[in-house]
């Protein structure tokens, strides 16, 4: 049976990131993506110029008919906007307690504007970090929801534990900004702490990384996958996907979650001729 994996997140109309990126990456990597949009954004390639949160009743109301029609596998969190948004979603997630939760806190936007006021992330802090399987910030993301300076491995590792200490069931801090080991990723569990090198990549088009790495590895969790295996798979897929980035815009391009099945169509298939 295909796993049900569920995205509440915001829309990137650009189709870069957000629940657009979320959902293609769920699909390539062998699950079934189900949606609730927490908000709505103005953003191209060039940047983020809006964001319009969702009602809360009604982000609540688009997940708990998930659950109650679907059998959720796994739960992957994105761009929540605001507190409000942020305590909708842990209000259903207490709820319905599903087996992993992915939280991708999107605290900092790579193209300019502010996912996040500051209630928002004491929110997430306080009511959704407890309940995340894995937490998978970057190293700004990192900084902000624990007040330590994250540059280098060793910091990654200490705020790893902190926010371990506040109640993450594990952190992966994600190392694109950390300094003589770009590419290398920390993930902090109960009983140790895991360096996993990576081999950096000088990508034009890295749009959407977070939202493709933490949906993929949501949706290893929800395939039966351990937490190290799941990390692990996440994060080749992402290789993969930002290997094969694309300048669709005159701004920064995406990465593509869907470079497999371009790969084994050799590139792509046309559209076939209507019938005469």
């Amino acid at each position: 049976m295909v796993p049900v994996i569920l995205t509440a997140a915001g829309s990137d109309p650009s189709g870069g990131a957000g629940i657009q990126a979320d959902l293609l990456t769920i699909t390539a990597a062998g699950g079934y993506g189900a949606s609730a949009l927490t908000a709505i954004t103005v953003q191209d390639s060039g940047g983020l110029r809006r964001i319009q949160p969702v009602d809360p009743e009604l982000i609540r109301q688009q997940m708990d008919s998930i659950f109650l029609d679907m059998p959720v596998g796994s739960v992957k969190t994105g761009m929540l906007a605001c507190r409000d948004g942020v305590t909708a979603v842990a209000d259903v997630l207490r709820r319905r307690m599903p087996q992993a939760v992915v939280v991708d806190p999107v605290l900092a936007a790579s193209r300019g504007g502010d996912p996040m006021d500051d209630a928002g992330v004491e929110a997430l802090r306080s009511e959704l970090l407890p309940l995340a399987t894995l937490l998978t910030p970057n190293g700004p993301e990192a900084e902000r929801l624990t007040g330590l300076t994250v540059r280098t491995v060793h910091e990654a590792g200490a705020a790893g534990k902190l926010l371990l200490q506040a109640g993450a069931g594990a952190v992966l801090v994600k190392g694109g900004h950390l300094e003589g080991a770009p590419g290398t990723d920390v993930l902090v569990t109960a009983d140790r702490i895991h360096v996993l090198p990576g081999q950096w990549q000088d990508q034009p088009n890295d749009h959407g990384t977070g939202c493709v790495l933490s949906s993929a590895i949501a949706t290893c969790l929800a395939r039966g996958a351990d937490l190290l295996t799941a990390v692990e798979q996440g994060r080749s897929f992402l290789a993969g996907a930002l290997a094969h980035g694309k300048a669709m815009g005159k701004g920064t391009g995406a990465v593509d979650p869907m470079f497999r099945f371009r790969r084994s169509a050799g590139g792509g298939t046309e559209c076939p001729a209507p019938a005469q």
